[in-house]
């Protein structure tokens, strides 16, 4: 499992820029990696655990605009907080676009910068427990029975246990007992909670999301 951990990854190729904000980030008490290259960076980075990467956009080699283009093609949601001593309106905007959450100016204001993270580290922390929770149901949903997944699909949709004894051609009992079984390993009391769940899992297809928005 990845540690919650937060990590800030910050890429920035002046030493002593990096040496100053990595001892104000550890003021936070988060860790925090340094890289004095885009190409480094790429290389070695774990962009896996929660957190952030504050990135310079002007370095020799790979610029900043440059490493966050294969990010993005890397699917990479991890935010990224641009750094840059160059005001450039137009830059910050193509960066914003490509979900960059911050543009800031170097000298960067210490309580500006650490604002910014914070609100990244929380937005990534919060993020990650919806992945380890929508896997851990994953795991839970694929441990059921064919029978359990038949009629909790159908359940989801608030098909009547009678229509549902019909369709799969077996008792209403043995529906409500399937039901009940299903619900209690999803953990769900409903079947609008169920319909919610399996669906945060991506296993009701379109037809089916349709059917219980109303479309």
């Amino acid at each position: 499992m990845t540690t919650n951990v937060p990590l800030i990854r910050l890429v920035d190729d002046d030493e002593l820029f990096r040496v100053s904000q990595m001892m104000l980030l550890k003021t936070r008490g988060w860790e925090v990696e340094c890289y004095e290259s885009g190409e480094e960076f790429l290389e070695k980075a774990d962009l896996k655990r929660p957190g952030c990467i504050i990135l310079d956009v002007r370095m020799e080699g790979l610029t900043g605009m440059q490493v966050h283009r294969v990010l993005v093609e890397r699917g990479c949601k991890l935010a990224v907080i641009f750094l840059t001593g160059h005001g450039d309106i137009p830059m910050a905007v193509r960066a914003m676009q490509r979900g960059a959450v911050s543009f800031l100016e170097k000298p960067v204001k210490p309580f500006d910068l650490l604002e910014v993270v914070q609100k990244a580290v929380d937005a990534s922390l919060a993020e990650a427990q919806r992945d380890e929770e929508v896997s851990k149901n994953r795991a839970i949903f694929d441990d059921l029975t064919a029978r359990e997944k038949e009629i909790v699909m159908r359940a989801a949709l608030d098909t009547p246990n009678k229509v549902i004894a019909r369709e799969l051609g077996i008792a209403e009992p043995t529906v409500k007992m399937h039901r009940a079984n299903a619900f209690a390993k999803l953990g769900v009391k409903s079947p609008l909670e169920a319909y919610r769940a399996l669906e945060r899992l991506g296993v009701l297809d379109e037809s089916a999301i349709g059917a219980r928005n109303g479309d």
